[in-house]
């Protein structure tokens, strides 16, 4: 398009000059000769100078139309957080992962356990329900079972959260997964953080009120 908008502003100049003379030479050493000059230049000159704003116009009126046509940039999708995942309120007896059955004698051992996030390690509760604070006759027994291998002497760090307050305790099982009693001070959903061995892992485990 701006091809042709030239042709057509090249074709009107030459429209325009055509019937211009073309001027005698003069003595451009006399004062009367710069005058000759300039008034012979002058219908040309000013033919000029409106066909170049003319041109420009065009130009910009073209640019113009061609960013109103021209389409949006596409936004980018909110970025929306993932809601923590809620305790179940019961954990029913499973067979346990293959990888978590050393020490049982049945070859397909029934247990309440809770399997991390990442599939890294299991919580197998002996102490089904878990209870805070804990029961007279009956501790809150978790055997911390690690799929991914272990660094001997490591301890398993806890960090739990509990849902819907600020609280925030902290606990640690000597010498890596295994058996353990995890008391947390409230009733609820507690978000537990587990790291050992350069590992890290989530779950989520609920504490009931005493019966």
């Amino acid at each position: 398009m701006k091809e042709d908008l030239q042709e057509r502003v090249r074709n009107a100049f030459q429209a325009r000059t055509a019937g211009v003379p073309d001027p005698e030479q003069p003595d451009w050493t006399t004062a009367a000769g710069r005058r000759a000059r300039w008034s012979r230049f002058a219908p040309l000159t000013a033919a000029t100078a409106v066909l170049v704003v003319v041109a420009g116009v065009a130009l910009i009126t073209v640019d113009l139309g061609s960013d109103r046509t021209r389409p949006a940039a596409p936004r980018p999708a909110p970025v929306t957080a993932s809601p923590i995942a809620a305790c179940a309120a019961d954990v029913p007896n499973r067979v346990l992962p293959q990888w978590a059955r050393t020490g049982f004698s049945d070859p397909e051992p029934r247990m309440p356990y809770v399997l991390g996030d990442r599939g890294d390690i299991a919580a197998i509760i002996f102490g089904y329900p878990l209870t805070a604070p804990p029961l007279p006759d009956r501790s809150n027994k978790i055997l911390w079972v690690s799929r991914v291998p272990l660094h001997p002497g490591d301890p398993l760090r806890i960090e739990a959260r509990l849902d819907g307050s600020g609280t925030v305790v902290e606990r640690t099982v000597l010498g890596g997964p295994g058996p353990s009693g995890i008391d947390l001070p409230r009733i609820g959903c507690w978000h537990l953080t587990l790291r050992w061995s350069g590992h890290t892992d989530t779950m989520n485990l609920r504490y009931s009120r005493q019966d």
